[in-house]
C-alpha cells in the first residue's frame, strides 16, 4: 500500500496497513526551522552548518524536504507556496541566522537589518518605504503582526475594505499550482494537501493583512473579535462577498489540478481557547457555518478532495456543527484543552469526522517530558485515535523550537514502532 492509498483509506474511516503520518503537509502540521535543523543533523541528512529553508516566515516554518519525508516514513506532502504571508515571493533565498544560531535561508524580501533594539521587522511586499507589518522581538522565534488599524468610522465602514486582499486567482498562480501539484503527483506516491487562502473566513492570522501596505476596514485583532458580536451584519457581508470570490477561485483551482489533491485546508480560524470556546456556538452557526457549508458542498459536489478544518483550543461545542457543515477532517485535536479528551472525542465523533493531529502534546510533553514519556504518549494516542481508521498522525499543531532532539527522535521512532495494524 502506498502513501496516497494509505491516507485515502484512513480518511474513509477504514484501517489501512498502518496509521498515516503527516509532517509538513500544511502550515499547521509542520515544524519550526530550528527544530528541522536539529532533526536533520541528528539523522545525518546534512553536513553541520547546512541551512534550512524557511518556507513560512510568520511561524518560521522549515522546509520538510523529500529526504526527510522518506527518512521518517511521512505519507503527506504539501504544495509549496508561491507567496509568503508578508506579500513577498518565496524566491531568491539568501542566508540568515536565527537568534539561537540556527543557519537558515530566507526569501529575498525578508529584512535582514536588525533595529537598534535588536528586533527584526518585516515589511509588506518587502517594501521598506511602507510601515512595517511584522516584528520578531530580539531573541524571539516568530513574527508577530503589527496592528495597523486606521480609525474606525462605523457610519462609513465598507465591507469591500475587509476583502481588499481577496480577488480572482491569477493565471500565473494557477500555472505555478498546476506544475507543482503535477510534479508531486507523478514523482511521489504521497497524499497531496493544498492550503486555500480566501476560504479562511475570519482567520485571525489573516485579519491584520501583513501583506497589504495600508490595510483598511477592521484589522485590529481585539476589535475583530468584538465585531463578531457588535457588528454581525458587517461581518456577515464581508464573509458573503469573500465566499463568492472563493467559490469562483475553487472552480479555477480544480480546473488546474483536478483530483490529484487528497485534501484542502479550507479554514484555520480558531474557535477555542485553552479553557473553552472563544466565541459562542450560536455565533459560529450564524456567521461561519452557512459559508463553510457552501464551500464544502461545492468541494463534495465537484471534486474528490477531503475538506480540512483547523481550529485550536477547546472546540467540543462546535464539532457537531462542523460535521453538519461538511468538514471531513478536524485538526489539531488539542487534547490539553478543556473537554478535549481523546477517548471521548473518538467515541463520540470518530465515525463522522477524521482526526488529523493529537498525536503528542506540543505544549507540555514534547518539550518538557522524557523520551520514554514521549514514546508512551505517542503509543497511547495511536491506539486511542487510530482504531477503525479515521486518523492521520501528527503532533498537536507545529513542532516548536527548543524541543530536545532526543524527544523528536523518540516521537518518530515510536510512530514507526506502533503505527502498524493491528495496533498494540
Amino acid at each position: 500500500m502506498n502513501s496516497r492509498e494509505r491516507v485515502h483509506l484512513a480518511l474513509s474511516h477504514r484501517e489501512p496497513d498502518r496509521i498515516p503520518l503527516d509532517l509538513g503537509g500544511t502550515p499547521v502540521s509542520s515544524m519550526h526551522a530550528s527544530s528541522v535543523y536539529l532533526l536533520r543533523q541528528a539523522l545525518k541528512l546534512d553536513p553541520p552548518g547546512t541551512p534550512v529553508r524557511v518556507v513560512e516566515p510568520t511561524q518560521m516554518l522549515g522546509e520538510i524536504k523529500l529526504d526527510l519525508v522518506e527518512a521518517l516514513g511521512v505519507d503527506v506532502i504539501g504544495t509549496p507556496p508561491s507567496m509568503t504571508m508578508f506579500g513577498f515571493r518565496a524566491e531568491n533565498y539568501k542566508p540568515w541566522v536565527l537568534f539561537d544560531g540556527t543557519p537558515v535561508l530566507v526569501p529575498g524580501g525578508f529584512n535582514t537589518e536588525p533595529e537598534p533594539s535588536g528586533d527584526v521587522l518585516l515589511y509588506p511586499g518587502g517594501d521598506r518605504t511602507a510601515p512595517p507589518s511584522g516584528r520578531m522581538p530580539k531573541g524571539g522565534y516568530y513574527f508577530d503582526c503589527i496592528i495597523r488599524q486606521p480609525p474606525i468610522d462605523d457610519d462609513h465602514l465598507d465591507p469591500e475594505d475587509n476583502i481588499e486582499e481577496f480577488g480572482p486567482i491569477s493565471e500565473s498562480d494557477l500555472g505555478f499550482l498546476s506544475e507543482e501539484v503535477g510534479q508531486l503527483y507523478t514523482q511521489t506516491d504521497k497524499a497531496i494537501m493544498l492550503t486555500l487562502f480566501d476560504t479562511g473566513l475570519g482567520d485571525i492570522a489573516l485579519v491584520p493583512a501583513p501583506w497589504l501596505r495600508n490595510p483598511r476596514g477592521i484589522r485590529d485583532v481585539t476589535e475583530w473579535y468584538i465585531s463578531l458580536t457588535t457588528r454581525p451584519e458587517y461581518i456577515y457581508e464581508v464573509f458573503s462577498r469573500q465566499c463568492e470570490i472563493a467559490l469562483a477561485n475553487l472552480t479555477h483551482i480544480h480546473r488546474a489540478v483536478g483530483d490529484q489533491l487528497t485534501g484542502v485546508l479550507v479554514t484555520g480560524t480558531d474557535f477555542g481557547m485553552q479553557t473553552g470556546p472563544l466565541i459562542s456556538p450560536r455565533t459560529y452557526r450564524e456567521l461561519f457555518k452557512p459559508f463553510h457549508k457552501r464551500f464544502n458542498d461545492w468541494i463534495h459536489t465537484h471534486t474528490e478532495w477531503k475538506s480540512f478544518i483547523h481550529s485550536c483550543g477547546s472546540i467540543w461545542a462546535f464539532i457537531p456543527d462542523m460535521i453538519e457543515a461538511g468538514f471531513d477532517i478536524l485538526n489539531p485535536i488539542q487534547t490539553a484543552a478543556a473537554h478535549m479528551e481523546p477517548q471521548a472525542l473518538k467515541e463520540t465523533f470518530g465515525h463522522q469526522i477524521a482526526f488529523w493531529g493529537g498525536g503528542v502534546d506540543t505544549q507540555h510533553t514534547l518539550p518538557f517530558a522524557s523520551p520514554d514519556e514521549v514514546r508512551q504518549e505517542v503509543r497511547e494516542r495511536m491506539r486511542t485515535l487510530g482504531r477503525g481508521g479515521g486518523f492521520v498522525f501528527n503532533a498537536i499543531h507545529n513542532i516548536q523550537p527548543r524541543v530536545p532532539v532526543e524527544n523528536m527522535l523518540a516521537l518518530f521512532e515510536a510512530v514507526e514502532e506502533y503505527r502498524s495494524y493491528p495496533l498494540r
